[in-house]
């Protein structure tokens, strides 16, 4: 049987593969990153995600929610692995967009019957083929379809949705609730009072826009409109739509907000972790969910951490330096050893500074030393990845005294 050409790895693309390779057609599959991105794509894996990290309601009541349920009966990859990387949304299915497409990105390249070339297409290739390049299609590509079809046929304009970081918000104004309650309260929810809205509103109508060639707000994607183009058609549009405050309370005042803005999860669960030399010589360590290490410090402790760790947050103490970093881990097996493997991506801190960090760790959890540290060298050699003999730690010790090796 001939292979179908497949162009794009996006949602679609990958969805459309799997299946057919799990019919027993064999699939080319097509896809021009890394050798070239659109403005909005960062990654270089499969399925990314460039807007909301969110696959919308679970519920099988609603559309949506029937909907995955049905593809997770037709053995869908997309919801399979969006299954496996979920973050707590309430009653939405969202996902830590980089392990979601990571995982997509692993299932695919090791599939046997899947070949992946990385290119960008230009024309409509000859013989069975699913063009599914979506609404950031390259102007080639575009191009050619356009020919194709013989008509003025692709419109799409999208907005994307901003990220805020945990520490940036107030959680003494803000506080932590899903919509009528629904499932576990996974949304932080920041009120607007009346005059407060109007102002924030001014300010949106009037601020500054960046110039996008061909944009008109008559022109917008209806299902995922930019919030400017909503302000604009109304003072209330926004606060009937997703700004409305239906479902929360405010627990300050016991009442509904005038509008709230609600924020959901980017990425999993944000932990606290402590690693600290013991007295016989061996290294504990202690890890639970916590933004900060204030807050973390009286779990740590009831998990058996030391009590000296309450010196940390004790007066006149400062922070000299850190890290935060968001980690994806597996568990790799191999006849010799088992490696925990961790890709870590974040920032070092120190002496006011910050550096970018993006970093694989291996872990020994069962067998030698010399193994792992074998399996760790091959690791390196076969990606091109440099060995790095310094923890976190003391390369940001190092940074807060003024080294930014």
């Amino acid at each position: 049987m001939s292979k179908v050409k497949v162009i794009g790895a996006g949602l679609a693309g990958s969805e459309a593969a799997w299946q057919l390779v799990n019919r027993g057609i064999p699939v080319r599959l097509i896809e021009m990153k890394p050798l070239k991105f659109s403005p909005a794509h960062k990654m270089e894996g499969f399925a990314e995600l460039v807007c909301s990290n969110s696959l919308k309601a679970r519920r099988i009541e609603s559309a949506a929610g029937l909907l995955k349920e049905e593809m997770r009966r037709m053995g869908s990859l997309i919801l399979a692995c969006a299954d496996a990387t979920r973050v707590e949304a309430g009653g939405c299915l969202a996902v830590d967009r980089v392990g979601f497409s990571a995982m997509v990105t692993e299932k695919i390249k090791n599939h046997p019957n899947i070949t992946v070339i990385y290119g960008e297409v230009t024309e409509i290739p000859e013989g069975p083929v699913i063009v599914a390049s979506g609404p950031l299609t390259s102007d080639a590509l575009s191009d050619a379809i356009g020919k194709y079809f013989g008509a003025n046929y692709l419109h799409f304009f999208d907005a994307a949705a901003p990220l805020v970081t945990a520490e940036s918000i107030d959680m003494n104004e803000a506080w932590w609730q899903s919509r009528y309650d629904r499932g576990t309260p996974d949304y932080i929810n920041c009120a607007m009072d009346r005059q407060q809205y109007e102002a924030f509103l001014q300010e949106l109508v009037t601020a500054e826009e960046a110039e996008v060639h061909g944009f008109e707000d008559k022109n917008v994607f209806e299902g995922c409109m930019p919030v400017e183009i909503m302000a604009r058609r109304g003072e209330d549009t926004l606060r009937f739509g997703p700004m409305k405050p239906v479902g929360l309370t405010n627990p300050k005042t016991g009442r509904r907000p005038y509008a709230v803005l609600q924020l959901r999860k980017e990425n999993e669960e944000t932990v606290c972790t402590i690693k600290t030399p013991l007295s016989d010589g061996s290294r504990g360590e202690w890890e639970c969910p916590a933004a900060e290490i204030e807050s973390g410090i009286a779990s740590l402790l009831s998990l058996g951490a030391p009590e000296s760790l309450t010196e940390l947050t004790g007066p006149g103490v400062i922070p000299v330096c850190g890290a935060k970093f968001t980690r994806i881990a597996k568990t790799v097996v191999t006849p010799e050893c088992t490696v925990e493997l961790a890709l870590d991506q974040g920032i070092l801190m120190g002496g006011g500074k910050a550096l970018p960090l993006c970093e694989v760790e291996v872990e020994l959890k069962i067998g030698s030393t010399l193994l792992c540290d074998r399996f760790a060298r091959e690791l390196a050699d076969r990606y091109g990845l440099q060995p790095e003999e310094k923890s976190k730690f003391a390369r940001a010790l190092a940074l807060s005294q003024g080294d930014k090796t």
